[in-house]
């Protein structure tokens, strides 16, 4: 399993997200879950990010909206970043 760290800044964004999408509600906890379990799993589509992103990773919840992550294999931690649409994220 891996460990998932929360900024304040992020848990601020989670908040406003779910507050926004409350549908997204348990969708988003299930990501959540397998991101701990095997950040490799293929529903999560995760990615490199380019670009001034391009030291950070990407998961989807949806095809709509992504999380922003900072991945770190070696501690088994994932940092957890920013949500929301592709747009909107890291803006």
């Amino acid at each position: 399993m891996y460990k998932i760290l929360l900024s304040d800044k992020y848990l601020k964004k989670e908040k406003s997200f779910i507050k926004k999408h409350p549908d997204f509600k348990e969708r988003y906890g299930k990501t959540l879950l397998t991101l701990k379990a095997n950040p490799q799993h293929p529903s999560l589509r995760l990615h490199k990010l380019k670009g001034t992103l391009k030291e950070y990773h990407s998961i989807s919840i949806s095809m709509e909206y992504r999380i922003v992550l900072d991945l770190i294999i070696t501690d088994k931690e994932i940092i957890l970043l920013d949500i929301g649409t592709h747009s909107e994220v890291y803006k």
